[in-house]
């Protein structure tokens, strides 16, 4: 399927009426909250609309139509892949091998193989490997760990989480390769641009549409891996 494949949220027709929750029983201040959120969110309409088992498939969405990642035939690879929307992006997107590595148990992805496992595991790579019958051309990864709360924490740890996927990517990838990843705003995430400048002719920061704009999140784009 081609890059027409799951548009732009707001592609609809006609304005979105917005939902109002009738009660708010047994629900504190912050949950009613990011349900009203929820419900009033048009990527997350959307989502359920075209069948994207989450709204964050239209951030990979965004950043494809951008970057041009996906492209026919190619191996990929989606680290922390639960519950599957960017999986499900990169098979409807045309790519010809895609596996989703993961955790946590998730349901079968049409097109695309699972694997269940910590992409951490030295053994990993090779399993992966053979999944895929041949190198990655992209590793994705929109992980991040569980947040504590404490803004500094939470960003080291997702800086963390980010430094191992680039490695990952620098252990799997074939010459040409692209990589991209979640990282937040925070001024520590150099540590993560620098070793992938020093591998890739391109890095770059994005945030799509789809990534909400009160969140620190943001993604780096590093294309032309240099083997």
């Amino acid at each position: 399927m081609g890059k027409e494949a799951g548009g732009a949220a707001a592609g609809g027709s006609g304005r979105t009426k917005a939902i109002s929750l009738k009660t708010a029983k047994g629900r504190t201040t912050a949950s009613q909250r990011w349900l009203s959120r929820q419900l009033n969110d048009p990527y997350v309409q959307a989502a359920q609309r075209d069948g994207w088992r989450s709204r964050a498939a239209f951030k990979l969405i965004e950043l494809d139509d951008r970057f041009q990642l996906i492209r026919p035939r190619m191996r990929v690879v989606d680290l922390g892949a639960a519950p599957g929307g960017w999986t499900q992006v990169a098979v409807r997107r045309g790519a010809g091998r895609v596996v989703g590595v993961d955790l946590l148990p998730m349901d079968p992805v049409a097109g695309a193989s699972l694997l269940l496992g910590d992409f951490t595991d030295p053994e990993m790579p090779a399993r992966l490997m053979e999944a895929l019958a041949g190198p990655a051309d992209l590793v994705l990864s929109d992980m991040a760990p569980n947040t504590t709360g404490h803004h500094a924490t939470d960003h080291m740890r997702i800086v963390a989480l980010a430094e191992q996927a680039c490695g990952f990517a620098i252990a799997t990838l074939a010459p040409g390769g692209s990589f991209v990843a979640k990282v937040f705003q925070g001024g520590s995430e150099r540590h993560v641009l620098e070793p992938m400048k020093k591998h890739f002719s391109s890095v770059r920061h994005a945030k799509p549409p789809a990534s909400r704009k009160d969140s620190s999140e943001l993604y780096v784009v590093a294309k032309g891996f240099k083997g």
